[in-house]
């Protein structure tokens, strides 16, 4: 392993103490310019940058944010994940990325990111339940927590989310416009679904349009597969005369996997005989083999909102950004 330059080293070499050293990396530290730039020209020559860990120990700032994911086989999760790291990297922060899965669930990931001394969590995409900040293994004096594009279901755990209830009443006005009449929902992971409030809202405004029956179809997981196997197991049971004319699916991942399945199994058009709606705006879904309506979370937005409360510079309060309606070639 390659020995790190000390302070006390750059202090020798500099002709001043180490303790000036570590003043020289502190902004708006007192210390005179001549001294400063002799302490800068040392630690370039010995190659020297502060331990940010050591300064942790003392301040109580890791200027360290941990990130729990929970669903890596939905693509959305990767541009968000990509605009997160870059403002909290613009913030002077870093992220942890803890991977919440079988083995290792949300007590686990609470108790790994505190115990590393994190300033904050941010929970992307996923949510928990009262009961888990609950657990006898989590003390007091947990990092502050937020939830990033899904609600959250704790009180003081505040939230930015796409507004779903907008989002669904633009998806429900264009689809009846269309002439569409027996919709029905594919939704993801039960646990993960009712967080997002989409196919209650989508069931709602169906509803208020005199709709009352909503077919419900089922994925176990947000990815292509799953949402072609639901789709699979749904056109088997169902003869094409009872069918639903339009699949609203809780995501673009979902609406892709039931878009190839539709077509290349069973020989049924897209939108001529059932059409297929999504919700993120996955790019894969803007391609011509799939041109697939949806709706737009406005990512930077949300992110930049999120980074704001983690680095306190707005209040921690749950808010919900209306995206935009993308209308395609599925519809």
């Amino acid at each position: 392993m390659r020995k790190r330059a000390t302070a006390k080293e750059v202090g020798e070499a500099a002709g001043v103490s180490k303790w000036t050293v570590i003043r020289a990396f502190k902004p708006g530290a007192s210390i005179t310019d001549e001294a400063k730039r002799k302490i800068m020209e040392a630690a370039e020559k010995l190659n020297y940058s502060p331990n940010l860990l050591a300064r942790s120990l003392s301040t109580n700032v890791t200027h360290q944010v941990a990130v729990l994911v929970d669903d890596f086989a939905n693509p959305q999760k990767l541009p968000f994940l990509e605009s997160l790291t870059e403002r909290l990297q613009a913030a002077g922060l870093v992220a942890m990325l803890i991977n919440i899965n079988n083995h290792f669930d949300h007590v686990h990931a609470l108790l790994n990111a505190d115990q590393r001394l994190v300033d904050a969590i941010i929970l992307l995409g996923t949510a928990f339940r009262d009961e888990t900040l609950n657990d006898r293994r989590l003390g007091p004096g947990m990092p502050p927590m937020f939830v990033l594009a899904r609600d959250s279901q704790i009180e003081g755990v505040p939230a930015v989310v796409c507004d779903s209830e907008v989002g669904l009443r633009d998806i429900v006005d264009h689809l009846y416009e269309r002439g569409y009449r027996r919709p029905g929902f594919m939704t993801g992971a039960s646990a993960l679904s009712t967080a997002l409030k989409r196919r209650h809202h989508f069931a709602e405004f169906w509803r208020q349009k005199g709709v009352e029956h909503i077919v419900d179809i089922s994925a176990e997981r947000y990815s292509r597969e799953d949402g072609g196997a639901s789709a699979r197991e749904y056109l088997k049971k169902t003869s094409p005369e009872d069918r639903v004319d339009v699949l609203m699916c809780e995501n673009d991942i979902l609406a892709i996997g039931a878009m190839e399945t539709i077509r290349s199994e069973f020989g049924v058009s897209v939108p001529e005989d059932i059409a297929v709606v999504g919700f993120d705006n996955y790019e894969l879904g803007a391609t011509p083999a799939f041109g697939l309506t949806t709706y737009e979370q406005p990512c930077r937005e949300m992110v930049d909102l999120i980074v704001e409360m983690v680095t306190g510079k707005r209040e921690g309060e749950t808010i919900s950004l209306p995206g935009k309606l993308v209308v395609r070639s599925s519809t």
